[in-house]
């Protein structure tokens, strides 16, 4: 199971598991409890491999901070989310130093705590990207556009364009008529 996969639903704890697509949306399952759940539109959803951590350089995608949280702790579960906001912030700091500790929040730090604790009890410890995406990346790199010869697009002419009147038809009198 990859991050492409895996949910965050704003206004329901933990993270789901994508499974089929309905007409009004799609069913998610439960990593907590195994429960499957319906998920509107009007539910605000993010997937995880889209999520980003800020750095005080760039914006550092979640896939990668977990991979940083899981070389720290050998593939194991990390320190309990539960634990002090001070805690929490020199647990991250060790992990991640040069995070932005004024947009990262303490909140923050525990989602991310929580969500990668969460994955590893489930099984999902492979955060690395997928190969055929790394691959198509490389490809378009390298070959910036393809195509032989570039097409001719013939010149516009500059001439006025007709009337658009109606031709033949007879114009209607706005003059008021007698009964």
């Amino acid at each position: 199971m990859s991050l492409e996969k895996i949910l965050s639903i704003s206004g329901k704890p933990g993270l789901y598991k994508l499974t089929t697509q309905t007409r009004s949306g799609f069913l998610a399952e439960s990593l907590l409890d195994g429960k499957k759940i319906s998920v509107g539109g009007r539910h605000n959803v993010s997937l995880l491999s889209e999520i980003a951590i800020y750095t005080l350089t760039e914006e550092l995608p979640l896939r990668e901070v977990f991979l940083k949280i899981s070389e720290k702790e050998n593939g194991k579960e990390a320190i309990n989310h539960k634990v002090s906001k001070d805690e929490l912030e020199e647990y991250f700091f060790s992990v991640l130093p040069d995070y932005d500790e004024d947009r990262v929040y303490a909140s923050d730090i525990k989602k991310v705590v929580q969500w990668y604790n969460l994955l590893v009890k489930n099984g999902v410890t492979d955060f690395s990207e997928k190969e055929e995406v790394a691959e198509e990346t490389k490809k378009e790199k390298a070959d910036p556009k393809k195509g032989g010869a570039a097409k001719t697009v013939a010149p516009k002419s500059t001439s006025p364009k007709a009337s658009s009147s109606k031709k033949g038809a007879a114009a209607k009198s706005t003059a008021a008529r007698k009964k």
